[in-house]
C-alpha cells in the first residue's frame, strides 16, 4: 500500500474546519464563563488555573502545526511506507485531543450552570434584604395618593375660579368678609392646631470617670453664684461687718415700717442686674460683704500618677455620694413632714397654716404685710444672730431648727421599725424565761443577748440608764486601747451604746454580765472627741471615733464603724446636753 498525496490532502482538509469550530465554541464558552463577577471562585479544569481557554487553544495549534509539517516532510521522504504510519498516529492524536476538548467543554458548561445558580441565589437574597417589592407597592400607593390630591386640588381651584368669576348675587358680601377674615386671622388660627407630642428618647452616655469629674466641676461652677449669695446673706445675718449689717437693718426696718419692703427688694434685684450688665461690658465692679474664696489651682491631668488619678476619681465619687445623700435627706424630710410621719411636728405646721389663713381673711393685707415684714427683719438680723452665737439657746428655743432635726428620713424610719420589732421579740423571749412572781419592766430593762442580763446589769449602771433611740441595737465596732500592749486587750470587737450619761462598750468576747472586758465611759469625763482615721492609707475620712478621758494616757479609738457619722453626732449632742455651764465645751462637730 502506497498512499496517494491527494488522499492526505483530503484528510487535512477535513481536520482543519473541525478544529476551527471547536475553537469558536471554546471562545463563546469563555465569554459566558467570565461574564459574572465571581471569576476567581472556580478553578479551571486545565493545568494552569489562571490561564484562559484561548491560551490552551493556541498551544494546541502550535503543537499540531509542527506535526503537520513533519508529516509532509516524511511523506516526501518516504512516500511508500512511512506516510501510512504517520497518518495513523496523527489521526489518533487528533481523536485524543478532540476527546479532551469535549471533556473541557463539559466542565465549562457545568461551571457556567453553577455560576448561574449562585447568581440567582444572590439576586434572591438581595431582593429579600431590600424588600424591593414592598417599596414598589408603597411607591405605587404614594403615587395614587398624589394623583388623588392633585385631582382634588384642581377641583377646588376650578370651583374657586368659578365662584370668583360668577359669584351669587346674595352671597358676594359674605364671601368677601369671610376671605378678609381668613387672610387676616388665618395665620393665628393655624398656631392653635393641636399636634400630637412626639416621645423622643435621648441617648444616654456611657459611664466615664472623666465625664463624671467634668460634670462635678461644672456643677460647682454653676452653683458658685448661688453659694456666694447665700454666704453674703449669712455674713449679713451674722454681723460679719457691723457697719454694713447695721445700715442694712435700719434701711430694711424703715422700709418695712412704711410698707416699702417689697418695692425695696425689687429695686435691689434691678440694681444687681444692672451691675451684672456693666460687668459683662467689661467694668471691674466687685462688692461683697465677705472676701471671695478662690479655688485652688488644679494640677494638669498629664502630671498626675495612676494612684493620684484613682484618688481623684474616689474624691469625685465621694462628693457626688454626699451631695445626693443630703438632697435625698431634705426631700424625704419634707415628704415625711406632710405625710404625718411625726404627728407632733406636722400638727404645729397644721395649726400655723390655719392661723395664717384666718389672719389673712380677717386682717387687712396692709397690716398682714407689715407684720410679716417686721417679723422677717427681726428674725434675720437679731434672732438668727443670737441662735448662731449661742448653740445652747438654739437647741432649747429654736423650734423650726429642733423640729427639722427631729424629722426622720426613710432609712431612719426603717431602722426604728426594725429596732422596735426586734425589741418586741427579745422582750417576749425574756418574759418566757423569767420565773413566776418576778415583774419585768420593759422600759427599764433591755436584753441584748440570751446569755446576759439586763442592760444595767451588763454595765453596772442605774436602772434608768437605757440606750438612746438612735442606738437601740448598738453600733458594731472594735475598741482600740492603745494603752494596752497585749493583742487580746489591744483590740476588742463588740457593740457601742450611748445613754443619757454614759458611753457603753459591750465586748463580744465577754462570757458573763458585768465583765471586765466591757467599757463604760462617763460622758461628763470626756475631754476630747474627734473623728478619727485608723488607716491613713485608705481613701476617705475614716471610720473611727477618738475619745480622750483623764483615766487614759492615749485616746480610746472606736474603729470600723459603718455608721460613724451618725454615732459621732449622737455622742456629741448628748455630751453637749449634760455639759455644765462652768466647763468649757468642745469644738464643733466638724472637727
Amino acid at each position: 500500500g502506497v498512499i496517494k498525496p491527494d488522499l492526505i490532502a483530503v484528510h487535512h482538509a477535513r481536520v482543519k474546519p473541525l478544529k476551527r469550530g471547536v475553537l469558536n465554541m471554546l471562545k463563546r464558552l469563555d465569554k459566558i464563563r467570565f461574564r459574572g463577577q465571581k471569576r476567581d471562585d472556580f478553578l479551571d479544569l486545565a493545568e494552569s488555573p489562571n490561564g484562559s481557554d484561548n491560551e490552551c487553544g493556541d498551544d494546541i495549534l502550535l503543537r499540531t502545526r509542527p506535526s503537520l509539517k513533519s508529516q509532509d516532510t516524511e511523506e516526501l521522504g518516504d512516500p511508500a511506507g512511512s506516510g501510512a504510519l504517520n497518518m495513523a498516529a496523527a489521526f489518533q492524536d487528533f481523536q485524543r485531543s478532540e476527546s479532551d476538548r469535549l471533556n473541557e467543554v463539559k466542565g465549562h458548561l457545568e461551571i457556567a450552570l453553577l455560576e448561574k445558580h449562585f447568581l440567582q441565589e444572590e439576586l434572591r437574597k438581595l431582593r429579600e434584604e431590600t424588600n424591593v417589592e414592598k417599596m414598589k407597592e408603597e411607591l405605587e400607593r404614594e403615587r395614587g395618593k398624589r394623583l388623588d390630591l392633585e385631582l382634588r386640588m384642581n377641583e377646588v381651584l376650578k370651583s374657586r375660579s368659578v365662584m370668583e368669576r360668577k359669584p351669587p348675587q346674595g352671597e358676594t358680601l359674605y364671601l368677601r368678609a369671610w376671605r378678609w377674615l381668613y387672610d387676616r386671622l388665618g395665620v393665628y388660627i393655624e398656631d392653635f392646631r393641636f399636634v400630637p407630642e412626639e416621645n423622643t428618647v435621648e441617648a444616654e452616655e456611657p459611664l466615664s470617670a472623666k465625664r463624671l469629674t467634668e460634670n462635678m466641676r461644672r456643677l460647682k461652677r454653676g452653683a458658685r453664684p448661688v453659694t456666694n449669695f447665700m454666704r453674703n446673706l449669712s455674713a449679713l445675718s451674722n454681723w460679719h461687718s457691723v457697719y454694713t449689717s447695721a445700715i442694712s437693718f435700719i434701711i430694711y426696718m424703715n422700709a418695712a415700717w412704711h410698707g416699702w419692703a417689697i418695692p425695696m427688694l425689687l429695686f435691689l434685684a434691678i440694681l444687681r442686674l444692672s451691675l451684672n450688665y456693666l460687668i459683662a461690658k467689661g467694668w471691674r465692679i466687685q462688692w461683697s460683704i465677705v472676701p471671695d474664696i478662690t479655688d485652688p489651682i488644679e494640677p494638669s491631668k498629664d502630671d498626675l500618677t495612676v494612684s493620684e488619678k484613682f484618688q481623684l476619681v474616689l474624691d469625685v465619687a465621694q462628693k457626688a455620694q454626699n451631695l445626693f445623700g443630703k438632697m435625698a435627706d431634705v426631700l424625704e424630710k419634707i415628704k415625711n413632714l406632710f405625710m404625718w410621719v411625726q404627728p407632733e411636728i406636722t400638727q404645729k405646721l397644721y395649726i400655723s397654716l390655719w392661723v395664717t389663713f384666718l389672719s389673712s381673711c380677717i386682717l387687712p393685707y396692709k397690716l398682714v404685710g407689715f407684720m410679716i415684714g417686721l417679723y422677717a427683719g427681726i428674725k434675720f438680723f437679731i434672732i438668727d444672730f443670737l441662735f448662731k452665737s449661742c448653740p445652747k439657746l438654739r437647741d432649747k428655743y429654736d423650734t423650726p431648727h429642733i423640729d427639722w432635726n427631729n424629722l426622720p428620713t426613710d432609712p431612719q424610719l426603717k431602722e426604728r421599725t426594725n429596732a422596735t420589732m426586734s425589741r418586741r421579740v427579745r422582750t417576749r423571749t425574756y418574759e418566757s424565761t423569767v420565773p413566776c412572781g418576778v415583774n419585768l419592766d420593759a422600759d427599764s430593762a433591755r436584753i441584748h443577748s440570751t446569755k446576759k442580763g439586763a442592760f444595767h446589769e451588763i454595765f453596772n449602771v442605774s436602772e434608768n440608764e437605757r440606750p438612746l433611740p438612735v442606738c437601740e441595737n448598738g453600733w458594731r465596732c472594735c475598741l482600740i486601747n492603745r494603752d494596752r500592749k497585749m493583742p487580746t486587750d489591744y483590740i476588742r470587737n463588740g457593740m457601742l451604746y450611748v445613754t443619757e450619761n454614759y458611753l457603753c462598750f459591750e465586748s463580744s468576747s465577754s462570757k458573763s454580765a458585768s465583765s471586765k472586758k466591757n467599757k463604760v465611759i462617763k460622758l461628763a469625763d470626756i475631754t476630747d472627741i474627734q473623728k478619727y482615721k485608723v488607716l491613713s492609707v485608705l481613701p476617705g475620712s475614716g471610720m473611727g471615733i477618738s475619745i480622750a478621758t483623764p483615766s487614759t494616757q492615749k485616746p480610746l479609738v472606736f474603729g470600723a464603724m459603718i455608721h460613724r457619722d451618725e454615732a459621732f453626732e449622737a455622742i456629741f449632742t448628748q455630751y453637749m446636753k449634760i455639759t455644765t455651764t462652768s466647763r468649757q465645751p468642745l469644738g464643733s462637730p466638724e472637727l
